[in-house]
This record gives C-alpha cells, sequence and structure tokens, in this order.
C-alpha cells in the first residue's frame, strides 16, 4: 500500500483513527519510523481547518507497531500563533507512539541568520544506479543510490539521496516527514561488526512552511557526536534537490552491541 493510500484513511471529524499496519512498510517488528510519525501528523494536522504551518516535533518511539493500530489526537493548547497537539499512536493497550507537535504562525523578526554547514552533495542517482529495499521491509517503497552503509569504516556520519516511489497525490509535508527517519543511525558507521539498534526518540524543527523538491528526492545527512554507554546521540538534516535546508533535527540511538 503506498503512503498517500495509508494517510488518506486518517479523515476530518475524528480523534480517534483505526488503522492497519500494511506489511510493505515493516522495519523488524515494527511499524518503519517515518511512516508513524507521518499517520501521526496527518491525525494532529487535521484536528482543525486553520491550523498554522508545522513547525517542530517531539516524538518517542516508546514501543512496536504492527497489525492493527489505534491513532488518538487532540488539541493540547491553542493560542493566538501557536497550536500543541498530541497525537499518540496505540498496539492494542500499548502505547507505540507518543508524538507532540507545534504549529506556528510566521512573524515579523528583526533576526535573519542560519549557521548550516551545507555538505558535498554527490548527483542525484542515475536510473541504473538507483536501488530499493528487500521485500517486506520499508525500503522496498524507496529509492536510493548506493549502498548505503558499509561497516568498519570508523566514520560517524551518513548521507545519501531517498525518496518514495509512490508519490501521486501524496502531501509534501508528508513526504518530507516519511522520508526524514529513512537512514539507518549514522552511528552504525562506526561499528565494525554489525550489531542491534533501535531508534528511541525524533526531535525536529521545519526550516519551511511548504517544503518542496525536484522528482521526490531528499538529501538526508547524519552525524553521530557521541556514542557510548549503550546509546548514541545524532544530529540530522535533510535538504531539497536544490540543496537547500529543509528540516533539522537530532536522535537519540539506543545501542546493542
Amino acid at each position: 500500500m503506498t503512503l498517500s493510500k495509508i494517510l488518506s484513511q486518517i479523515k476530518s471529524g475524528s480523534e480517534s483513527h483505526h488503522l492497519t499496519v500494511p506489511e510493505n512498510w515493516l522495519q523488524g517488528r515494527t511499524c518503519y519510523g517515518g511512516l508513524s510519525s507521518a499517520m501521526a501528523w496527518k491525525a494532529a494536522s487535521i484536528l482543525a481547518d486553520d491550523l498554522p504551518p508545522l513547525q517542530s516535533a517531539q516524538i518517542a518511539f516508546s514501543g512496536p507497531l504492527s497489525g492493527d493500530i489505534e491513532i488518538r489526537a487532540h488539541i493540547l493548547r491553542r493560542g493566538k500563533n501557536t497550536a500543541s497537539i498530541r497525537s499518540d499512536i496505540y498496539c492494542g493497550d500499548d502505547i507505540g507512539l507518543a508524538c507532540t507537535f507545534i504549529f506556528m504562525n510566521r512573524r515579523e523578526s528583526h533576526l535573519d541568520f542560519a549557521d548550516i554547514a551545507a555538505p558535498n552533495f554527490p548527483d542525484i542517482p542515475k536510473d541504473e544506479d538507483r536501488r530499493s529495499g528487500p521485500p517486506a521491509f520499508f525500503t522496498q517503497n524507496m529509492e536510493y543510490g548506493d549502498k548505503r552503509l558499509t561497516l568498519g569504516q570508523n566514520i560517524p556520519r551518513l548521507s545519501a539521496w531517498n525518496r518514495i516511489i509512490e508519490r501521486d497525490g501524496l502531501d509534501p509535508m508528508a513526504d518530507l516527514i516519511c522520508n526524514g527517519d529513512a537512514l539507518p543511525p549514522s552511528a552504525m558507521g562506526l561499528m565494525s561488526t554489525a550489531g542491534m539498534v533501535s531508534s528511541m526518540n525524533w526531535q525536529f524543527n521545519l526550516l519551511t512552511d511548504n517544503p518542496q523538491t525536484n522528482d521526490g528526492w531528499w538529501y538526508l545527512d547524519s552525524q553521530t557526536h557521541y556514542a557510548g554507554k549503550g546509546s548514541s546521540s545524532q544530529y540530522m538534516t535533510m535538504y531539497n534537490s536544490e540543496g537547500e535546508p529543509m528540516l533539522t533535527g537530532m536522535q537519540s540511538v539506543a545501542i546493542f552491541s
């Protein structure tokens, strides 16, 4: 099932939505985090017709999500310029995803500053260089370039062009969010042998009200700045096809090796 068809099941007029996680969007025993985050955002974004643009999100991956799920969303507070919305996803009685989304109107400011060091962007992969993931794994719905991870390189940074294959009818914000968690944790670039990892949370800020890119391609850049004692912390930035930063974020990752 495509991302747009999944999200189309989340309709306005209710604070509760019942869905089934498609097997082609699983990441091991749980729903891919980019998809669950996009579903939670969709449920939050339709609570009111006049919500401001999305500004920020705090997402906790608190447990596995598969099979039948329920999304519950409600407004925590609505002010003149900002709306805070809670959106959680349950699997049975257990919560698997807990999110707080901040929607905010832009205002005039004397500040206009940016200090985001752009990477050296490789070319967007050509047709013959594109690959997708295996069946029954979420990356089968995506395209990217060469192998994204090689163990034993002792490199704390992972970067790649990435896009969702089927994008008809897809909201640009959902596209951005769903792509945003597609890379393996960058701490895996430091590993000499394969080991289990699991993202525990994801916090991101939008740098634009209207994320746009050409032909669905986003450049994902993730850099670990700490790894030890069973966890890692990484910075993340997403760029569009023109090299413009669209989103910045952080993740905490559990390391089991």
